[in-house]
């Protein structure tokens, strides 16, 4: 009787759970994900990829297996907290083994990319901001105000500001007002 029992118990889980079956009609995203939408006439959004992530390790190295420490390392995420990483699939790959360790952000570059010269001039956020802050030069006529106002005969330089302050607050009442 047990056994009678435990085939139908077995026909009943197995008719269930068939892993084969896939629900009717979803769109089929790259991976293997399947999106139903509410709307029929669903469409996606225009979206750019980023070319590159800003990985950064949330978690410590300290009991995770070695094949976990291994990615880190080949990423060079264990000796810095903050990495840059390219936006391709075997990399990827390697950050979904380790998604539980990190945090990505995509970096995004709201002024422009940086070309060569830039290098120098550039500042990454925590946000994933790329800011390009060039080197700024004064204006010529800026230049030319500054020269005027040094060579200027009738400006008081700063010694003689000194005096003169010096002579009104030991004559308090009888000089310099």
């Amino acid at each position: 009787m047990n056994r009678q029992l435990l085939k139908v118990q077995n026909l009943v889980i197995s008719f269930s759970r068939t892993k084969g079956y896939k629900a009717p009609g979803g769109l089929r995203y790259p991976g293997g994900i399947v999106y139903y939408p509410r709307n029929s006439d669903h469409k996606d959004p225009e979206y750019t990829p980023s070319k590159l992530f800003r990985v950064e390790r949330i978690r410590p190295l300290k009991f995770n297996p070695w094949w976990q420490k291994q990615i880190l390392k080949d990423l060079k995420i264990s000796e810095n907290r903050v990495t840059i990483v390219k936006n391709i699939p075997e990399i990827n790959s390697r950050l979904w083994k380790i998604k539980h360790l990190i945090k990505v952000t995509p970096i995004t570059f709201p002024y422009g990319e940086p070309t060569e010269e830039d290098i120098n001039h550039t500042i990454l956020k925590e946000n994933g901001q790329c800011l390009v802050t060039k080197t700024l030069s004064p204006h010529p006529k800026q230049i030319e105000a500054l020269e005027n106002f040094e060579n200027d005969k009738t400006k008081m330089d700063s010694v003689t500001i000194k005096k003169d302050s010096r002579f009104k607050w030991n004559n308090a009442y009888g000089g310099g007002f």
